[in-house]
């Protein structure tokens, strides 16, 4: 007889891995044990296995999550009826809004995705590219007579972005919603004005 879903299944399965975040870029995840997560979850190891079967799976899951969400979200941001100088304000803007209570999710896939299996990691890889290719879109589309036929060019500006967002954490971890608009607001104009210069 296949086994009933709590109510509650989605909730504590968010609940894991929220902890799982927490432990692994805290403790590292390498050093870090189930015992370890139980305690963070305020729940029994067994009961982790029950919705998990592995700390790989835990990995997998808590990354799988967080970057299908972050691409979710960035990528869907509304960018009808504005300039392309908005539209990147926007994205940028929407990146560091995702970015707030994530900075140990962001940890996490900095340091422990080249844990997971190849397969694994390129379905990661692909949500990262889709985001990628978004802000190069966006970029483009502001200076079009600077990156025409220079990829080179474009990818190093796309990363620079990116650069400048995702350590943004390690600066400022905590900071609110206020201070990440600012930063938001900083980033695009630094990022506007120097791709004119190029």
């Amino acid at each position: 007889m296949a086994r009933t879903i709590a109510k509650d299944h989605d909730q504590k399965r968010a609940q894991i891995l929220k902890s799982a975040a927490k432990v692994f870029a805290e403790s590292g995840y390498d050093r870090a044990s189930m015992t370890q997560l139980a305690r963070e979850c305020g729940i029994s190891k067994a009961n982790i296995y029950h919705y998990y079967d592995s700390k790989d799976a835990v990995l997998f899951g808590l990354l799988d999550t967080y970057l299908s969400d972050l691409r979710d979200r960035v990528c869907g941001v509304d960018l009808d009826g504005f300039c392309p100088e908005d539209r990147l304000r926007r994205i940028v803007g929407e990146i560091m809004a995702a970015y707030q209570g994530a900075d140990h999710e962001h940890q996490v896939q900095i340091g422990a995705m080249g844990a997971l299996p190849e397969e694994e990691q390129k379905l990661l890889r692909a949500y990262q590219r889709e985001m990628v290719q978004f802000m190069s879109d966006a970029l483009e589309a502001v200076a079009p007579d600077v990156f025409d036929g220079e990829s080179a060019k474009l990818r190093g500006a796309t990363m620079s972005v990116f650069g400048m967002l995702n350590w943004y954490y390690m600066w400022n971890s905590g900071a609110g919603s206020k201070a990440r608009e600012d930063y938001a607001r900083l980033a695009a104009e630094l990022v506007l004005n120097g791709v004119r210069g190029l």
